[in-house]
């Protein structure tokens, strides 16, 4: 390569590294968004892409929900919606089965995944890593459905406050899930229990998994979402009676539905309303705990709790913060 390619090559890459911080600078306001979104109107979501070549209109829809449980259940749980679904926006759906929380984060990431339903933990997530934006949450006409985190033991055991389980077996779900592990930290302090101080943590990996380690006796205890708990029951999974709480806490919203960012708008305005006038048959309406529609909510302002608990705890929801938290998984 010649002297003059050399400084042709350099000043182009100059001129190039110029234009990249002049369109990142183009952005007045990101906040806790990965470098990738921006945030201009201050709503805490990914916009939608000014540029129309950035602009998606999917010929197959991606859709999927939270791993909170076997992903084959909820794969048959929502073959109605997605027939449904498929009728109403006139694209094919399919439901894709995701085996972890942080692989359904990176398949919207990575345009793999164009609308699901996310834990409440990891939505946060989603939203500053994958450009989610959720709009809404399972419900009915009085409002969305919400959980509370639960701590469960066996019902022979001597458990009988938190304090009691100092030195114990306590299992958390995954470093990024709101009931299963942020919460606890944030709210067992105050009850005389401090997670990694008075216990260690033991990952379990999902909340189905904590159940059924405690009813095996592999866990003293677990700090599980109350939804989950009772639908195992109902299921016939475990026994409710072979189990005692011991702590309620407040309710947070349940898992939230969220699109891609990126999403042409005329076509998900038409894939929104299709969600939030589908009505559940009954087999989806006894799945989730009586909830018969998908209700509508903002990020903003109906998962600031979960935030507020977050950051209580010393969590964030950055891109360093989710490395750290799932390295090794």
């Amino acid at each position: 390569m010649t002297l003059r390619s050399i400084l042709l090559l350099g000043a182009f890459a100059a001129v190039f590294g110029l234009s990249q911080a002049a369109r990142a600078d183009d952005c007045p306001n990101r906040g806790d968004l990965d470098t990738m979104y921006c945030d201009a109107n201050n709503d805490l979501v990914a916009d939608t892409p000014t540029d129309p070549d950035k602009l998606k209109t999917p010929s197959t829809i991606v859709f999927t929900y939270t791993p909170v449980e076997d992903p084959a259940v909820y794969a048959e749980i929502f073959s109605p919606f997605t027939k449904y679904l498929s009728q109403c926006v006139d694209r094919k759906v399919v439901f894709y089965q995701v085996q972890s929380n942080a692989a359904e984060i990176e398949a919207m990431r990575s345009n793999r995944l164009h609308v699901g339903g996310f834990s409440t933990g990891p939505t946060n997530f989603a939203v500053n890593l994958a450009g989610a934006v959720p709009f809404a949450v399972k419900g009915n006409a009085d409002g969305f459905q919400g959980y509370n985190l639960i701590v469960i033991v066996k019902k022979d055991s001597p458990f009988k406050t938190l304090k009691d389980l100092k030195g114990k077996k306590v299992a958390h779900t995954s470093p990024s899930s709101n009931s299963g592990n942020m919460a606890p930290i944030a709210l067992f302090p105050a009850e005389g229990l401090v997670p990694g101080k008075d216990y260690d943590f033991l990952y379990s990996g999902k909340h189905d998994q904590s159940v059924m380690g405690v009813n095996s006796g592999d866990y003293d205890a677990a700090a599980v979402a109350s939804d989950v708990f009772h639908r195992m029951a109902e299921r016939g999974q475990v026994k409710e009676d072979d189990f005692r709480i011991i702590y309620t806490s407040e309710k947070f919203p349940t898992s939230s539905f969220a699109y891609a960012y990126d999403l042409e708008p005329a076509f998900r305005d038409k894939m929104l309303k299709c969600f939030y006038d589908f009505r559940f048959p009954d087999e989806m309406k006894e799945a989730f705990d009586g909830a018969d529609r998908f209700y509508p909510v903002t990020y903003e302002k109906d998962w600031k709790i979960v935030r507020d608990v977050a950051k209580a705890g010393g969590e964030s929801f950055t891109k360093s913060a989710y490395d750290k938290a799932n390295k090794g998984k």
